[in-house]
């Protein structure tokens, strides 16, 4: 896997419109992007990723998600199939209403790869 860090999108048009009259109030998640904007930035990941192969997820990304997943208490499938259905986590993550998402295992990878970065700077 490589990763080419690039700045985040804004959030789709028609995402923005259909969840803003989804959830008039607003969610956890759309308050975050909102007001916190995006909570990591892919060049913290930069050094997780090898120069040539196929393009990853954006790692920001599936941060978030993992983030998301901690916090409802999600299976890895679970939240990739939100990923696909919520609304309000399309909003959070920029992507477009008719994103598939990804396949439930790119989150282990992610965390593997996160593992073996901690652990190669003990």
């Amino acid at each position: 896997m490589s990763m080419r860090p690039s700045p985040v999108e804004s959030i789709p048009e028609e995402t923005a419109r259909v969840a803003r009259a989804a959830f008039r109030k607003g969610s956890l998640l759309m308050r975050i992007r909102d007001e916190i904007g995006v909570l990591y930035d892919d060049q913290v990941f930069a050094d997780l990723y090898a120069a040539g192969g196929q393009l990853a997820i954006a790692p920001w990304r599936l941060a978030l998600v993992t983030l998301v997943q901690f916090l409802e208490n999600l299976s890895d499938r679970q939240v990739a199939e939100a990923v696909r259905g919520r609304i309000d986590l399309k909003y959070a993550l920029g992507l477009e209403l008719e994103d598939p998402g990804f396949d439930f295992s790119v989150l282990c990878e992610f965390r593997a790869r996160m593992l073996q970065a901690e652990n190669e700077t003990w």
